[in-house]
């Protein structure tokens, strides 16, 4: 049956419930139940029943999407094991040391937050509660605490090679290859994504150049003047979080950090998976590129999440940090920890197959071939991303809707790459996350630097919108020339420029020493 049109039904219920709600699993569901109503003759009942048993079930069955679940599992244990064991900590503690100004306080603490790459949730609520003290002594003002922190977590996951963030997008990636028929690596397919995440990449940038050359402008400048001439770190008649919405990430009490109780599982982490890739793709047999793309990345990455996980329990254990049975608890809680994306992504997969069945891609592939230059389509979906992870304060929830249209688009057009039209999406996505005040990542960025959320928000808009700007010229640059370098430097520049113009008609001098 030819749905023409009406197949835009299912995933426009899922994007117009999920503005409206601020929630995205019943509007996933909800377009799901949808689409299964649509195959069902319109019969909501059968509908509600095809729902389950022809669509979220064999979705969960799937050997794998299960593979999936069990690898975001695992990471979700590791991050319980270094949370515990407090080797982000002490790795702070370290690199605090020499810090003597306010401008190294705030480098210092843009530096943690890049090396805590592997969990959003985790760097925000660790890297600000632990550099607060160091950025509170050289009076840096809460909502610059807090910038730092929300602009450098969400980014580095997705610009590093391993993070929670990479095997939920991997997972997918896989399922719309399944449903394209085609083949490839979806961890390699996510590794060309790289270059191309412009306002990832942006945003990082202008957080090293605000810090470097003091640009600050907006509410921003005067949070940092009033921090530093008056030494109030927050503004009068703030209400910070409490510190109660930190104690999940405290480590064991009476325990002093150690730096290899993270540097040791990391190491592990990321040595495991070469090897993995080519043992998976059948090296020796076959050459070193030929088993790259050949291997099997989700077997390889749970496996390599899994050891690190185990090191990092024995490590624990080792140092009495907690018993074999209290370790069990944790391993459970990591697992427990990532409920939500296991929904997410099931219900991704979901209305991924109704789409597939109702033939939505190949309706819009043929709508934008009519109407569409190529060339736009990567700002277009960069657009579209940040309005719905805005709307609803999910950037896991804009990817789930986003790449099951930007793949098929990507897949049947003639100029349009598949690693830039996903970046777009992942950018679009970190872009309204930075913007909502009802994003997870800008809330947890809050609560780790005790800074008043709102005040945060208001501080931090003007300079997402700097990198958001600036990462739309970059997907047109990219988009027209099909070039990641043309993109970075159409980003760049416009970023200085639009930076330097702001700090000169929307700044005020901020001094850099601290005031006795």
């Amino acid at each position: 049956m030819e749905f023409g049109i009406w197949s835009l039904l299912p995933p426009l219920i899922a994007i117009v419930l999920a503005l409206f709600t601020r929630n995205v699993i019943p509007a996933l569901f909800a377009g799901v139940w949808v689409g299964a109503t649509m195959m069902s003759g319109g019969n909501p009942f059968v509908g509600l029943y095809a729902t389950f048993s022809d669509v979220i079930l064999p979705n969960l069955g799937d050997e794998w999407n299960a593979t999936v679940l069990a690898y975001c599992g695992l990471f979700g244990v590791l991050v319980v094991f270094l949370q515990k064991t407090g080797g982000a900590t002490a790795i702070a503690e370290a690199i605090s040391k020499k810090v003597k100004t306010p401008r190294a306080a705030q480098g210092t603490t843009m530096l943690f937050g890049i090396i805590i790459f592997f969990e959003d949730y985790f760097n925000a609520l660790t890297v600000g509660s632990v550099m607060r003290s160091v950025t509170d002594k050289m009076r840096v003002s809460r909502e610059k605490l807090a910038y730092i922190v929300d602009s450098t977590s969400a980014p580095m996951c997705l610009l590093a090679p391993v993070s929670t963030w990479v095997v939920f997008v991997m997972g997918l990636i896989g399922a719309q290859f399944v449903a394209l028929g085609m083949d490839g690596s979806e961890y390699l397919t996510y590794i060309a994504t790289i270059p191309f995440n412009f306002y990832s990449i942006l945003a990082i940038l202008l957080v090293g150049l605000v810090i470097w050359r003091k640009w600050d402008f907006g509410p921003m400048a005067k949070a940092e003047h009033r921090a530093r001439t008056t030494g109030k770190l927050i503004r009068d008649g703030a209400e910070p979080p409490t510190d109660d919405q930190m104690s999940d990430v405290e480590m064991i009490e009476g325990h002093t950090p150690k730096k290899r109780n993270m540097i040791v599982p990391i190491v592990v982490l990321l040595a495991l998976i070469p090897p993995l890739f080519l043992w998976t793709g059948g090296y020796p047999e076959n050459d070193i590129v030929t088993a790259v793309g050949e291997s099997d990345g989700a077997i390889s990455i749970l496996i390599a999440a899994f050891v690190a996980g185990i090191v990092g329990l024995f490590m624990g254990i080792g140092q009495k940090l907690f018993s074999f049975k209290e370790a069990m608890s944790l391993y459970v809680s990591g697992f427990r920890s990532m409920m939500i994306v296991y929904i997410i992504l099931v219900l991704a997969w979901s209305i991924g197959t109704v789409t597939q069945e109702l033939g939505t891609a190949a309706y819009i592939v043929e709508f934008v071939q009519r109407t569409t230059a190529p060339g736009i389509i990567p700002v277009l979906l960069f657009l579209f991303g940040a309005v719905i992870a805005f709307t609803t304060g999910t950037s896991y929830g804009t990817f789930a809707i986003l790449v099951p249209i930007a793949m098929p688009i990507a897949a049947s057009l003639d100029g349009v790459s598949m690693s830039l039209a996903i970046a777009a999406v992942l950018s679009g996505g970190i872009f309204g996350d930075h913007c909502s005040p009802i994003s997870d990542t800008t809330i947890l960025s809050s609560a780790g630097s005790a800074s008043d959320h709102i005040d945060h928000v208001n501080t931090q808009i003007p300079y997402a919108i700097t990198a958001g700007i600036s990462g739309v010229l970059a997907f047109f640059a990219a988009g027209m020339t099909g070039s990641s370098i043309a993109g970075i430097v159409a980003g760049v520049v416009s970023l200085v420029v639009f930076a330097y113009v702001l700090h000169r008609i929307w700044g005020m001098d901020v001094p850099e020493e601290r005031v006795a």
